[in-house]
């Protein structure tokens, strides 16, 4: 063979290689292209709940680049809303959400893909928060059914030079609302024409005439010693980690308070959905702490109270204005020392008080229900709602990535 026929065939061979080369490494791709999301619902009822999947398990799926591809598709081929997480801030993504709807007692499979052509879907509905400067600092957090707000330090200045509209308070304030569109934007605008502005229900919206002061509002924690309750004051800093349509998550820090001289982060999520936020409080200490507590205010004691430690969740059913609202807590039982309704004479000084047992991280619920809502009728419609949240929290959903 000469040289030109040589080199011909050598060509051709390169060619016929590279031909090969590129089928096996679609093969490849194709193979990566999808993979199955198992999730179980061990619960004797439904279940419209936001999955978290760690980046980690999903390394043998995506890299980096893909992530932006990243599709989430029912059994029945429909694409559902996603959401990515950074929650240390590098860029990184470290978490992918998703939210499934599940029978009782049913599984339910999802489908991971890659489809950089179909545009991922636009949620109706979303989750949100931030800190709002323009009414002193409070920070605000909302999804499509309940909100709440907590103080800052620039109103904690104010309160205490007795600014009026201000608030010393590490009490968690909440929001009746009755539509299932963000309104913390368009409160807070109105706020700044009329300061009565979110405290009238004149659009069929909602309002807030929920009173906190000192009490610990609906979720506030403290130190029960002596007959007497050890708070915080009002958060010094925020950082808001995410917003978007699945899930909300935001921190918060306080200066050192109490004689044990506990430094405290509060990490705080709101899903869609869900009439609960997610409080995770993570403490430093300079001497050992008897207990955290946490309490539900009960303003003029006029309400109903049920406590439950043994499954975990804390009832109170008051009406407000003219309409009902349910509040409560759900906790593990396992950590729960005791519960008690407690009265006072002293205004804001009346709490329900879960004591639980001191560790370096508290992890607990706390939400509403509002009767104009129409999420709620009855004391025992709301009560219906602790009894699940506490099952959901000690049965979470099954996930199995195949």
């Amino acid at each position: 063979m000469d040289i030109i026929s040589l080199d011909y065939f050598m060509n051709k061979t390169n060619f016929l290689l590279f031909i090969l080369i590129c089928a096996i490494d679609c093969s490849i791709s194709m193979f990566y292209a999808q993979t199955s999301i198992e999730i179980r619902n061990t619960l004797d009822f439904s279940r419209k709940e936001v999955v978290a999947i760690s980046v980690s398990e999903l390394r043998h799926f995506i890299n980096e680049n893909e992530e932006v591809n990243v599709r989430i598709k029912t059994d029945k081929n429909q694409n559902t809303p996603i959401q990515w997480i950074d929650y240390d801030g590098d860029g990184k993504n470290d978490e992918l959400l998703f939210q499934v709807n599940i029978e009782a007692k049913k599984t339910e499979n999802y489908i991971l893909i890659i489809d950089a052509k179909t545009p991922p879907p636009i949620s109706q509905l979303t989750t949100y928060s931030r800190l709002v400067p323009e009414r002193v600092d409070d920070y605000t957090w909302e999804n499509d059914k309940v909100a709440f707000r907590v103080y800052g330090p620039k109103g904690q200045q104010e309160a205490l030079k007795g600014i009026q509209g201000s608030t010393l308070s590490s009490g968690v304030d909440i929001w009746l609302k009755r539509t299932d569109k963000s309104i913390i934007n368009k409160w807070y605008k109105g706020y700044l024409t009329d300061p009565m502005y979110y405290h009238k229900d004149t659009r069929g919206e909602g309002y807030d005439p929920y009173h906190v002061g000192n009490s610990r509002g609906t979720g506030g924690i403290g130190i029960w010693n002596k007959d007497s309750l050890q708070v915080s004051e009002n958060f010094v800093t925020s950082k808001t980690i995410a917003e978007g349509p699945l899930r909300t998550i935001f921190e918060l820090t306080y200066n050192p308070w109490s004689e044990y001289g506990i430094r405290e982060t509060k990490r705080i999520s709101l899903d869609l959905g869900s009439n609960f936020s997610k409080f995770e409080s993570s403490f430093d200490v300079k001497a050992s702490v008897p207990n955290y507590t946490i309490g539900i205010t009960l303003h003029k004691n006029e309400g109903k109270v049920k406590l439950n430690d043994k499954s975990g969740y804390y009832l109170h059913w008051e009406k407000i204005d003219d309409a009902f609202v349910g509040e409560g807590v759900v906790v593990h039982p396992n950590i729960v020392e005791k519960s008690i309704a407690y009265t006072s004479e002293i205004p804001d000084q009346s709490n329900i008080l879960i004591v639980t047992q001191p560790q370096k991280k508290l992890t607990y619920y706390a939400g509403f229900a509002w009767q104009k809502s129409g999420q709620v009728q009855t004391q025992k419609d709301w009560e219906n709602m602790l009894q699940k949240q506490a099952q959901i929290i000690a049965h979470p959903l099954v996930v199995k990535i195949k």
